[in-house]
């Protein structure tokens, strides 16, 4: 048997995903609605590559109940107003967006790093999906953490476009396309110019300097993964269409070298180990483009600290940042709590 699924905010870059990898996971699906706006009720989404279509309804006037589960990519606003009500209907709320990630009553879910912790869903049949850029972070750390305990962490990120939805990559194409044919590239998304330069600020700034999303990073690590470890980043938009990086530098209890590190990694769920040290022999974004892996490279001691080690860290935003990450959760309420032999 399986899941009376919804899908929302089906007609953007996550939403499409979340379909996409439903349909690739062959998540067990009895009965599937698809919905998003007003603007897009009635026209046509694709069920991934299995040549089925669902027409898209409006989220205003759908009808929750009797529905298992509820992947949303609808953004807080909307969240705000239709998660409660889905979640009072019974059908659990996996939310993608930040409204709820820091509410101490929701658990906030990276499969591969607490599982466990999604038991609490139940006090408001709400799960929050964290941070693309948390996501894929916590993956690489946890199995570390584990070896060596992990007492600090010291992050820079090159995140894609993609992170900032279509607009922000019809900017990236548009504006390459106008320098190219000396054509103005104003900004318009983005504070200043993507094309052929990088852009140390995502979200708004905060008081002390940082940005909001700096700040995600580092309070959803201490939430998902251990709230002692200390965390600070940087976090860089960069022109790259799809797939975040992460320069991470991490300081341990304990001592964890290099190769044990490598070993370690190497066997944890996830993560693809790619750290050949030669010419290539380390992940980029192109490589991780519709894949499930979060791809860890360039793993090396760090002797600047006491129990340092460094490493690179690629996935793709839209999956494991994402969509990926709220369909494993998915996965895991079906496995652990609404399970149908």
């Amino acid at each position: 048997m399986g899941y009376r699924v919804v899908v929302a905010g089906a007609t953007g870059n996550v939403g499409r995903e979340m379909l996409n990898i439903l349909a690739e996971r062959e998540f067990p699906i009895d009965d599937l609605a698809v919905l998003a706006s007003s603007r897009s009720a009635g026209d046509m989404a694709d069920f991934g590559e299995t040549g089925k279509q669902y027409k898209i309804q409006n989220i205003e006037h759908f009808d929750p109940a009797g529905w298992d589960m509820a992947l949303f990519a609808i953004g807080s606003e909307a969240t705000a107003v239709y998660a409660p009500k889905f979640a009072a209907a019974g059908c659990t709320v996996i939310d993608n967006s930040s409204l709820y990630r820091m509410d101490p009553d929701v658990p906030l879910i990276v499969p591969e790093v607490n599982p466990e912790a999604i038991d609490g869903y139940r006090v408001k049949n709400i799960i929050a999906n964290p941070n693309c850029s948390t996501a894929q972070m916590v993956v690489a750390l946890k199995p570390i953490h584990d070896a060596a305990k992990i007492t600090r962490v010291v992050v820079a990120t090159y995140q894609s476009v993609s992170g900032a939805g279509k607009a922000g990559m019809d900017e990236l194409f548009e504006q390459s396309r106008n320098i190219f044919v000396g054509d103005s590239a104003d900004p318009k998304k983005f504070t200043k110019q993507i094309a052929f330069n990088v852009i140390p600020h995502i979200d708004s700034f905060l008081d002390d300097g940082s940005t909001k999303e700096e700040w995600k990073m580092v309070v959803e690590t201490k939430k998902i993964l251990d709230p002692k470890i200390k965390v600070v980043a940087t976090c860089v938009r960069v022109p790259v269409f799809v797939g975040h990086s992460e320069a991470i530098h991490i300081e341990m209890e304990n001592e964890l070298s290099a190769e044990d590190a490598q070993k370690i990694l190497r066997e944890a769920p996830g993560i693809m180990l790619v750290d050949k040290r030669e010419d290539g022999g380390y992940a980029t974004p192109i490589e991780c483009v519709g894949d499930f892996a979060t791809y860890v490279s360039r793993v090396r001691e760090d002797s600047t600290v006491e129990n340092g080690l460094a490493l690179w860290c690629v996935s793709d935003n839209l999956r494991k940042g994402a969509a990926l990450n709220a369909v494993q959760i998915a996965e895991l309420l079906g496995r652990r709590h609404l399970r149908k032999d």
